[in-house]
């Protein structure tokens, strides 16, 4: 069976990874898996075990930590989250691809642990865009959407450290250029060579033993 791909799609607040995401997981309901996040803080009403989080304590999220176990993690409101690597390489050997949706320094962490995952940076068609975007929210202040944007222009400039740029001029569009990419990459010679091998492998052994 040939084996998954870790996804990773990120960009700067505002430009829409979530929508965007959604409308993949719609059009591709079954291939894509996406990535369930383990944390410290505790399940509420309605959450399920496996499904909306991981839920574990903080002495064992360390552990995890120290152990390698964790591919990306951060603190937020004093609870710990990340994205535990266990969980992403046994679905990666289902078969399935698996999609994180993370901010860059995330990204930055997986990408150190595995290279061989997709990048992918969302982005806006330009800076006025994405100002319209999170002044449209209409829930924070000007001083904010100030931060918002200083970071936003931090975090484009890493864009050098993806495979992929995507212009989220329109999510159907930003979804159609991504499963491009998606499917282009499964056809790397990188990704499939190792079935390949196999298959040569099996003609070898049957020419020496019918000769």
């Amino acid at each position: 069976m040939a084996k998954g791909m870790l996804i990773v799609l990120s960009g700067p607040s505002g430009v829409g990874k979530g929508t965007v995401r959604q409308e993949l997981t719609r059009r591709n309901s079954g291939q894509f898996v996406y990535s369930v996040s383990m944390t410290t803080r505790k399940k509420r009403p309605g959450e399920v075990e496996g499904v909306d989080y991981f839920f574990t304590s903080v002495a064992e999220f360390k552990h995890a930590v120290q152990s390698n176990q964790m591919l990306e993690y951060n603190q937020y409101v004093g609870h710990y989250y990340g994205t535990p690597r266990q969980y992403v390489e046994k679905t990666i050997n289902q078969g399935k691809d698996i999609f994180l949706e993370i901010d860059v320094g995330g990204a930055i962490q997986v990408k150190e642990k595995m290279p061989e995952g997709v990048f992918i940076f969302l982005t806006p068609p330009d800076l006025k865009a994405l100002r319209m975007r999170i002044t449209g929210r209409g829930t924070d202040s000007a001083t904010v959407i100030d931060r918002r944007m200083a970071q936003a222009v931090n975090e484009i400039n890493l864009m050098k450290e993806y495979d992929y740029a995507v212009v989220n001029d329109q999510v159907t569009k930003a979804a159609d250029r991504i499963e491009k990419i998606i499917e282009s990459e499964h056809l790397k010679v990188k990704r499939v060579m190792k079935d390949y091998e196999k298959v040569l492998g099996v003609k070898h052994d049957y020419e020496t033993n019918h000769r």
